[in-house]
């Protein structure tokens, strides 16, 4: 089903929205989760309180990439389990080796995901990638938006996992001198 006639499906509070929304993205949103708390049974509750979310939030919102949306939705819904759940430690998992990477770019005072919710930070940071080409634009977001690993990545890419960290390495230190020449670091 097309994800104008889903949308408008849940629009018109039709259960059968959430039904064909699920059929559609569940995998993916899984995958998406699953990254992120590093744990079956997690992520598949995150994916069932992500159709509860979008249940809720259509309306107001009338999504026109459904596909971005939900990934938003069950991003944030697994980093805040993740988050309740590694609270005392700072784990091993996917997310924590992520948000370390990135930390050399985006850290300030306070924590890193708080600092990628600025909402001037996260404008700065989309303008940088809007600069980058394609290939690098994707690799940026899977690892960092998605999680995914550098194996992974470079498997997708057919790349060498060496080739993944030298790109990620220099998009990271330009997006750390692009931060402090747009005087947000």
């Amino acid at each position: 089903m097309e994800d104008k006639a889903i949308v408008e499906l849940v629009w018109n509070r039709k259960e059968k929205g959430i039904e064909d929304m699920s059929a559609k993205y569940e995998k993916y949103c899984f995958a998406i989760s699953c990254r992120i708390v590093n744990n079956k049974e997690d992520a598949e509750e995150c994916v069932n309180d992500t159709w509860f979310s979008a249940w809720n939030s259509i309306p107001p919102h009338r999504p026109v990439n459904l596909a971005g949306y939900l990934a938003k939705i069950v991003r944030n819904i697994s980093i805040n389990r993740y988050n309740k759940k590694n609270a005392a430690k700072r784990g091993g998992g996917s997310m924590a080796v992520a948000l370390d990477e990135l930390s050399e770019c985006v850290a300030g005072r306070g924590r890193v995901e708080d600092n990628l919710e600025m909402e001037l930070v996260t404008e700065v940071i989309s303008d940088y990638l809007d600069s980058q080409d394609q290939t690098r634009r994707w690799i940026f977001l899977q690892r960092y938006f998605y999680l995914a690993d550098i194996k992974e990545i470079a498997g997708r890419l057919d790349m060498k996992e060496g080739t993944v960290k030298s790109v990620l390495c220099r998009m990271r230190r330009q997006l750390r001198d692009y931060l402090e020449m747009e005087d947000v670091m």
